[in-house]
């Protein structure tokens, strides 16, 4: 059983990590002691999770042993399972471990546009929603709407922002950052021609309080406005929603999800933080844009998969050429063979 884990390594960081939360003054600086505690908790889980599964071998070994000696089917058959559900844990622990990125363990935040097409791509785009929900949820993680703008006519949407919230939640989404291509007969032409539409998403981790980045106050524009979605009366009797935009960058964000006008500020800066950190993170490695945000045009050549219902039924990652024929059950958020694929081509590429 090979992990990709230095456990030794992790036990003495976590011995030394908890010897500082009894030195005097440890709980001076909260956010510092915050930080610590996370990551003895970080640590601590994942070595937990070893020494389980070390104890769960070792029983699966005496239980084999024990089928084989008394020549017992039904042993055999149960030492079997015992086996493909260890299998599914360790490959499970395996690519977690790979999630060694300086914001990998945090939750995340995520927004999805439509591209051109109008309908069809906001049809589109709430697909792509209630798909990344239902993942949130398969994967026992908080999924909340941060900001919902609906599209023309009540079919789809313009924007969304979701917030995932749950240990390795960025880690995991990262890979869905980018333009999703869906081919399909549309619902919305009488004459039942086959329709291409494309989404972007974007994905952010969602920042600690610890992590430092300087906005100038001047910078941002602050605009306050009526909630548009979903959310009881209260949610369209004031002017609650926020919109912060940041001029020199031109980025946007917004947050409708909280009753008081404060609540969805704080959580409009803490999308603004994401972003702009992130920007500045690509502009440092590629030495080549200026900030300003840029990204991809959501069209054609630029998407990272397609999600073909006709005139056959495929989803294919043109990144690791991972596929499955089974549409229904990827739209119903089954995604984790892309993640994984994404993830294991991230640790051969050294990317």
């Amino acid at each position: 059983m090979v992990i990709l884990f230095n456990v030794a390594g992790a036990e003495t960081e976590c011995k030394n990590l908890e010897k500082q939360t009894g030195e005097a003054g440890f709980y001076d600086d909260i956010d510092k002691a915050h930080g610590v505690l996370k990551q003895i908790k970080r640590l601590s889980g994942k070595c937990d999770a070893y020494a389980q599964l070390k104890r769960d071998w070792e029983d699966l070994n005496a239980l084999v042993e024990l089928a084989i000696e008394c020549d017992d089917s039904g042993l055999i058959d149960e030492a079997e399972a015992s086996f493909g559900h260890l299998s599914d844990r360790v490959d499970k622990m395996r690519l977690a471990t790979l999630l060694s990125g300086p914001y990998d363990s945090n939750s995340c935040i995520i927004t999805i546009h439509p591209g051109a097409g109008g309908t069809e791509a906001q049809d589109w785009a709430e697909m792509l929603f209630r798909m990344y929900t239902r993942w949130a949820e398969r994967s026992g993680y908080g999924a909340e709407t941060l900001d919902y703008l609906p599209g023309a006519d009540g079919i789809g949407i313009k924007s969304v922002t979701i917030e995932v919230t749950g240990d390795m939640a960025y880690g995991y989404a990262k890979s869905e950052k980018g333009v999703h291509r869906l081919v399909r007969i549309s619902p919305f032409d009488s004459s039942g021609r086959r329709h291409t539409s494309f989404a972007a998403v974007e994905v952010m981790p969602e920042l600690d309080d610890e992590v430092e980045v300087n906005i100038n106050p001047d910078d941002l524009r602050v605009d306050t406005y009526r909630a548009s979605g979903a959310g009881g009366q209260h949610i369209n009797k004031t002017a609650s929603a926020i919109r912060i935009t940041h001029l020199p960058t031109g980025v946007v964000v917004s947050c409708q999800s909280e009753r008081s006008q404060k609540q969805n500020r704080d959580s409009a800066m803490k999308m603004i933080k994401a972003k702009l950190l992130e920007i500045a993170e690509r502009e440092h490695e590629e030495k080549i844009e200026n900030i300003k945000g840029i990204q991809k045009e959501i069209a054609w050549g630029s998407q990272i998969r397609s999600y073909v219902f006709h005139p056959y039924s495929m989803v294919k990652d043109h990144r690791t050429n991972f596929e499955t024929g089974n549409v229904g059950a990827v739209m119903d958020g089954e995604i984790d063979g892309f993640i994984n694929a994404f993830l294991n081509q991230q640790v051969k590429t050294g990317g």
